[in-house]
């Protein structure tokens, strides 16, 4: 199995992978912390995947899509902080004021699992955030330790995926998810040539 990592610009492939099995459901698209929560909650639905269809559009894509030959496996959501809303969350703080990238969600289809894709994907997600500029790439995963994390709430990443990644801990947060503190993980893209 060979994957490829590419930047999320086909939004059929996209929806693949994040989108809801209804056209009509309200799932996340990945939208929670893409855009501000008044907008978040406006958009219904249909509407979601539409606002993702243009994203996938725009001059700078909303992420990464990890493929198993032509099929869409996973996704790894990736942008300026500055664009999202943890540029003004209070929980996960700012340690410096460098133009950092922030990498906050990974999602492996099911039946791709175990096979290293998450692993592609932070290391896609670094490279796109790279190519783009990015001095910083950050990530707020889970510190689980050896326990167990319930699948639907694992995607901001977990701690020793993101170490296997190069990334260290930068600062703890006060967010906490499935009952896991989330902590401020950070590699620097600067030093390397």
């Amino acid at each position: 199995m060979s994957i490829e990592v590419r930047p999320a610009t086909t939004f059929e492939d996209v929806r693949a992978v994040i989108g809801p099995k209804s056209p009509t459901a309200n799932v996340c698209w990945c939208l929670s912390y893409r855009i501000p929560s008044k907008l978040n909650n406006e958009l219904r639905g249909p509407e979601r995947g539409a606002y993702v269809a243009e994203l996938c559009h725009a001059d700078t894509a909303p992420g990464v899509i990890a493929y198993d030959g032509n099929e869409p496996v996973g996704w790894a959501a990736v942008a300026p902080r500055a664009e999202t809303a943890f540029a003004r969350n209070r929980k996960i703080p700012h340690v410096d004021d460098l133009p950092v990238w922030s990498l906050w969600c990974i999602r492996v289809r099911p039946g791709h699992r175990k096979q290293g894709i998450s692993h592609a994907l932070i290391a896609g997600a670094v490279e796109f955030a790279r190519s783009h500029g990015a001095p910083v790439v950050e990530a707020y995963p889970l510190d689980n330790g050896s326990a167990k994390v319930d699948l639907t709430m694992a995607y901001p990443g977990l701690r020793k995926n993101f170490e296997r990644a190069g990334f260290t801990h930068a600062a703890d947060t006060t967010s906490v998810l499935a009952g896991h503190p989330r902590i401020l993980m950070r590699l620097d893209l600067r030093a390397e040539h």
